[in-house]
Order: structure tokens, then C-alpha cells, then sequence
């Protein structure tokens, strides 16, 4: 159920080109396309708009309910190099949106209307300028480094973890790239993600699936089946 937080717009951005599932936005999950669960799960969320930034035809021409928008996104933007910070700039830009702002990447179809209001939540905190979903990741990482140029090591983190048990290592945790919350001016500003304040929001790893192959969306077509079986109502 929406709560009453400050009137926010959601972003979805979808890109007519992916090398790892062709049509991946537009292909059938669970009986609809797989955007459509993006905009449903902002409705549901309370978004008082919902904006699609993409160069699909099938989507700029499709039926949509009365608050949301589909956005033609310039082709300069459509490569699949192009970082995810100007699409967002255009969209806010164009759409002049003032207020807070959730970007909803449709290929994270398992997240719920929580994790959308929890990061929003975070926001209104004020302590944060950016609040991201992430998920559990292996601590094992706190290992690694990087090698230079000389053959010296250099650790990622703190030294003493190169050498620690795995299960003494401190928990890690991942974007897991569901729920990305903030302020539209400050965005349009910054025209980047980075900042030193970014607040988190955990989700499970059973929500935090991201579509990239046939194998994936096969995956969160199984969970999702059980879970409707789970809850008929």
C-alpha cells in the first residue's frame, strides 16, 4: 500500500539492444512484458509518476495508465556503453521533475513495494544524498587486490584481511542495482551517482536477481510462479 511520503517520481529505463537476451524489456514474464512489472511496483509503490526513458516503438506506442510517460531517449544515449547517469539527467531534464526520484532498472523484477518505500524513507532522513538497495556478497573479496606494474600487491581493504579466516572477515555487501533513491536537483547537478553520503537498503538475495541472460529470466520466471502458487490471493 502507498504510504504518505513526499509525491515521488520513478525512472525505468529500457534500451531496445542487449547482447545477453535480445528483447529482454518486452519479453513475457509471469503473463506481461518485463517492464511492465517496473511501472506496476511504482504504481503500487505510490509513484505519482512514472517515466520511461527508452527507444522502443512497442513501448513508446504502448496503451499505459494515465500517470505514466514514455520518454524517446536520443539514439546518442542508446549504445550499450553509454553509463546510466545521462540517460537519468535526460529524463529528469526532460520531464522537469523537481522532487525525489527512484530509478527502477526493469531487468530487477523479484524487488518489492518495501524496498522502494524503505529507500525512500532513508532519503527523507536528509543524511543521505544517494540510498541504493544491496545485497549480501562473499567477504572472501576482502582478500583480493590488485597487482602493480612493479609485481607488488596492494590489498583492496585492510591489509590483515589478506590472511584472515573467511569466516572472521566482516560481512560485504553488493548493489545488487534494484533501488536507486534520490533528490532530482541534486542529480541533475552532479550528473553522477557518486557522493559521499550514499545510504543503503538490504534485500535478500532471493529478491535481488538481475536479468542479464535467458537463464536468469527463466530463474525469476520459476520464483515468481511459486510465489503466486504460495499466495493465491
Amino acid at each position: 500500500m502507498p504510504t504518505n511520503l513526499t509525491p515521488w517520481t520513478a525512472v525505468i529505463p529500457l534500451r531496445g539492444g542487449s547482447k545477453g537476451l535480445p528483447g529482454k524489456n518486452t519479453r513475457l514474464l509471469a503473463g506481461k512484458p518485463l517492464y511492465r512489472h517496473a511501472v506496476d511496483l511504482a504504481l503500487a509503490a505510490g509513484a505519482s509518476r512514472v517515466l520511461i526513458s527508452t527507444d522502443i516503438l512497442e513501448v513508446l506506442s504502448a496503451d499505459l495508465p494515465q500517470t505514466v510517460q514514455a520518454l524517446q531517449r536520443p539514439s546518442e544515449l542508446c549504445g550499450d556503453t553509454v553509463p546510466m547517469a545521462p540517460v537519468l539527467v535526460h529524463a529528469l531534464q526532460t520531464a522537469q521533475v523537481k522532487g525525489p526520484v527512484v530509478l527502477l532498472q526493469a531487468t530487477s523484477p523479484l524487488r518489492q513495494v518495501a524496498d522502494v518505500q524503505a529507500a525512500l524513507q532513508r532519503l527523507a532522513s536528509g543524511a543521505f544524498d544517494l540510498v541504493m538497495s544491496v545485497t549480501d556478497a562473499e567477504r572472501s573479496v576482502l582478500k583480493w587486490g590488485q597487482v602493480q606494474p612493479d609485481g607488488r600487491f596492494v590489498p583492496l581493504s585492510s591489509p590483515e584481511h589478506c590472511f584472515a579466516n573467511r569466516q572472521s572477515l566482516p560481512p560485504v555487501y553488493k548493489p545488487n542495482g534494484a533501488v536507486y533513491a534520490m533528490h532530482a536537483p541534486w542529480f541533475i547537478e552532479q550528473q553522477s551517482f557518486v557522493s559521499q553520503r550514499i545510504g543503503t537498503v538490504v534485500m535478500p538475495p532471493e529478491r535481488s536477481f538481475d536479468i542479464d541472460n535467458v537463464e536468469d529470466f527463466e530463474r525469476c520466471a520459476a520464483l515468481l510462479s511459486s510465489a503466486t502458487q504460495g499466495n493465491p490471493s
